[in-house]
């Protein structure tokens, strides 16, 4: 199949997946990438459309699937970087496991994030640090949002992620682990080099601008602080994340 211009219906369709209320419509989001691409159909993500450019699609025989040859022009309009990629994918969205909760032991919650970016690249260190599940709580960007896919790097789908809104439902999975809130310090916190993780544990990281509510600082059986220089009055969150889950491991 082949499709060069810009203004075909399904082209027209799948740029309305880089909006948000499209994509939970229609359970539909946008892979941007060789990367991105290759893990998700290694991860088992069904993949509704694939458009590539005519002179890469050798690349992608290992799909094994018809594949939509087009152009820069029309990769342009369906992606959301800069610059075209050579390859841009329609994905289905994966339902949230929670039965995989039942048996994580190592998990990271992740309170009103607001960076599609710090998202994703949580996720990626999340992986690499053998962390098994990931709560995306309260108000916290989307998790198909294409920046955060991107920045993830193929990383997205191995590792449980799953959304919780409400706080009854999150004592209903994590009452009996060690609850542990990352904050500056106080008398009551413990430095992350003091902290020796046992258990079962939640570790919780709140919003960039806010940290995290009061509602869980309440729920929290621990106080976390990352020991730095006292010049230095904080650090990147998804730079804070990646320091506490490298313990974590």
């Amino acid at each position: 199949m082949e499709i060069t211009g810009i203004n075909n219906n399904l082209v027209k369709e799948v740029t309305k997946l880089q909006q948000k209320k499209y994509r939970d419509k229609t359970g539909y989001f946008l892979l941007e990438g060789f990367k991105s691409v290759f893990e998700a159909h290694n991860s088992g993500i069904i993949l509704e459309h694939v458009f590539v450019l005519k002179d890469r699609a050798d690349k992608y025989k290992f799909l094994n699937r018809e594949l939509i040859l087009t152009t820069e022009a029309v990769l342009k309009k369906i992606s959301t970087t800069d610059s075209a990629p050579e390859v841009v994918a329609v994905g289905h969205q994966l339902k949230s496991d929670f039965e995989k909760l039942k048996t994580s032991k190592k998990v990271v919650l992740l309170e009103n994030i607001s960076d599609a970016g710090n998202l994703g690249t949580i996720i990626r260190s999340a992986a690499a640090f053998n962390i098994e599940s990931i709560i995306l709580y309260g108000d916290t960007v989307d998790l198909y949002n294409p920046k955060c896919v991107r920045s993830a790097v193929g990383n997205m789908w191995k590792v449980n992620i799953v959304s919780i809104k409400e706080f009854n439902l999150l004592k209903k999975y994590f009452n009996d682990f060690e609850r542990v809130a990352t904050l500056p310090k106080t008398d009551n916190s413990v430095w992350l080099k003091d902290w020796t993780p046992r258990g079962k544990f939640l570790v919780m990281f709140g919003s960039e601008a806010d940290g995290l509510t009061n509602e869980l600082k309440n729920y929290a059986t621990t106080n976390l602080t990352i020991e730095m220089n006292k010049e230095v009055e904080s650090l990147n969150l998804s730079t804070s994340a990646s320091i506490v889950m490298y313990e974590m491991g």
